[in-house]
């Protein structure tokens, strides 16, 4: 079915206006509010949202998910943090939390990404680099040393071993009293657009479905408060792809995943309202608000009428948002703030649940304390002091934004009508076979290389980059990560394998690996156990591809 027959659709689905505005008065009165004033600067108050119907919180929420949206509470103000040790990022963790972050974002080291222990020799050289690095579950029980895990929210940005991340973190929490049912969170876990842009992979695309289906499962039985998967459109995004390419490959994904938990046994309506999603903010506004707007309207018709999700949670595609790191630039980095800024109130006026803004040295390094420190003053300028907390949807009814909503929803939709003819009826199939016949590889490198030779042509300018350019000064602070960080990170794993009971690490191995050879079993129990025994990312990850083997790409001519 066309977009254009949706709309119609969406439109004859819907009540009256009028009968649509007293439903929405009703679940508006009968939600939480702030208390602060819903006024302009002047002190004229402002209604909770303009126009007309669908209003906040009714199907298809391309006016966001909630009737009050930020009236009842701000987005979740999350910092993507970890660096060196997990003492030096835990450190930083009751940094950002003492300055009003709302939750934690962890960013691992490569190779922990991809799923090799600090003492392997393709880590050499990037322990504790670009992220903290986590071995063992000595090292998670570091991380979150004093913090309350039962009541602080936490991300995890890690995909091909996050099963073993969250199993770790699910020892932690048992470990200081915490029980798993308590966890809330989201652990990233979308290995899909791995293959598509980030290559952070370590097994085939069918077993690494499996370990996330049963990462579902489990979570969906015993974490409620966890969201299992976070759909990333932000890697497709850094990788060069445009905002529709970002849309469409991110919901594809999401519908893919939808489609191997059913397989697996699931049903849509215990899993499908614990999906997330993960956006990219980027420059050119009024496209991120269609984008944003779009995602929404696009899930919720899919999820109910496609596959045949009966609870409205379920249908609403609730999201976080990072402002562009890619559009962040290394000369005249200060002017970073500002790109960041536009972002960051393109992703509240677009109405995002959680929001990560990008400090502004990050071109050059990890962000300092000081940069990291004026990114999250940002998101709380954008709340406090803009008036986009106060209405819902502020832009929508605007001609522009609802015709690039519209746009933004026709080219995705052409993209679905490609996956779903080469996966002969099915989403999931054919990201299967676009992965393998290189087609998302080949789109998210055919829209770089048009950027790229706009910019060098200067038709599209970058402040500072290809025009603007006085002003650039090369004597800035950076954080630098001394390379003792290795050398502690090495002394620390060696006396972990030391003292651990080894026919215990053993023991669990071997059971995982019998578990991974029943197809039907699910990994997730036999991967806490592993944990408890001090058995190593790298150790687990091995046991997984003895028995599933390792991804190569394979080269497209």
């Amino acid at each position: 079915m066309r977009m254009e027959d949706n709309q119609r659709r969406d439109s004859s689905d819907n009540d009256s206006s009028e009968e649509a505005r007293q439903k929405w008065q009703e679940a508006f009165d009968a939600s939480a509010q702030r208390s602060v004033p819903f006024e302009t600067m002047s002190g004229v108050p402002v209604d909770p949202v303009y126009g007309d119907a669908p209003f906040p919180g009714q199907y298809p929420y391309t006016r966001g998910i909630h009737p009050g949206m930020y009236r009842g509470r701000l987005w979740t103000m999350r910092m993507f943090a970890g660096f060196g040790t997990a003492e030096d990022t835990n450190a930083r963790f009751k940094e950002i939390l003492r300055n009003g972050g709302g939750g934690l974002s962890t960013a691992f080291d490569m190779p922990t990404l991809m799923g090799y222990d600090s003492d392997s020799e393709w880590a050499e050289g990037e322990v504790g680099r670009a992220g903290v690095a986590v071995d063992t579950l000595a090292d998670m029980e570091d991380l979150f040393a004093d913090i309350n895990l039962g009541e602080v929210s936490t991300s995890m940005t890690i995909n091909g071993p996050a099963n073993v991340a969250l199993a770790q973190y699910i020892a932690v929490a048992e470990k200081t009293g915490v029980d798993r049912n308590r966890l809330s969170g989201t652990i990233q876990n979308d290995i899909l657009k791995e293959y598509q842009a980030q290559k952070e992979y370590i097994y085939p695309p069918r077993p690494s479905m499996r370990i996330i289906t049963d990462m579902m499962r489990y979570t969906t039985a015993e974490m409620p408060r966890w969201h299992p998967v976070s759909i990333s459109g932000y890697h497709i995004r850094e990788a060069g792809s445009t905002a529709a390419q970002e849309l469409a490959f991110t919901i594809a994904n999401g519908f893919a995943y939808v489609e191997a938990a059913v397989a697996a046994g699931l049903d849509i309506d215990d899993f499908a309202k614990r999906l997330s999603f993960f956006f990219n903010s980027h420059s050119d506004f009024f496209e991120e608000l269609g984008k944003f707007r779009a995602a929404r309207r696009i899930w919720a018709r899919w999820m109910r009428d496609h596959y045949g999700a009966k609870q409205e949670k379920s249908w609403q595609c609730r999201f976080h948002t990072q402002t562009a790191g890619v559009s962040l630039t290394a000369q005249q980095p200060e002017i970073n703030i500002a790109r960041v800024a536009i972002q960051a109130f393109a992703a509240a006026a677009g109405g995002t649940q959680s929001l990560h803004t990008d400090s502004y040295d990050e071109a050059h390094a990890l962000p300092t304390e000081d940069a990291a420190r004026i990114a999250l003053r940002t998101q709380q300028i954008v709340a406090h002091e803009t008036g986009v907390a106060a209405v819902a949807d502020p832009f929508g009814g605007a001609p522009y934004i609802e015709w690039m909503t519209d746009e933004m929803e026709r080219q995705a939709e052409d993209i679905f009508a490609h996956l779903m003819e080469i996966g002969n009826g099915s989403i999931l199939e054919g990201c299967y076979a676009g992965i393998e016949n290189g087609y998302f590889v080949g789109e998210i490198a055919d829209a770089a290389y048009r950027f790229e030779r706009e910019v060098n042509a200067k038709r599209r300018i970058i402040v500072g980059v290809n025009d603007f350019t006085e002003g650039d000064d090369d004597d800035r602070t950076l954080l630098r990560i001394d390379a003792t960080v290795e050398e502690i990170q090495l002394k620390r794993l060696g006396e972990i394998k030391q003292n651990r009971n080894s026919d215990a690490v053993a023991a669990s191995l071997a059971a995982l690996r019998a578990a991974a050879e029943v197809p039907d079993a699910n990994l997730m129990p036999a991967t806490v156990e592993a944990v408890k025994t001090y058995a190593t990312e790298g150790e687990i990850t091995q046991t997984l591809a003895d028995v599933f083997g390792r991804y190569t790409e394979q080269a497209i001519v």
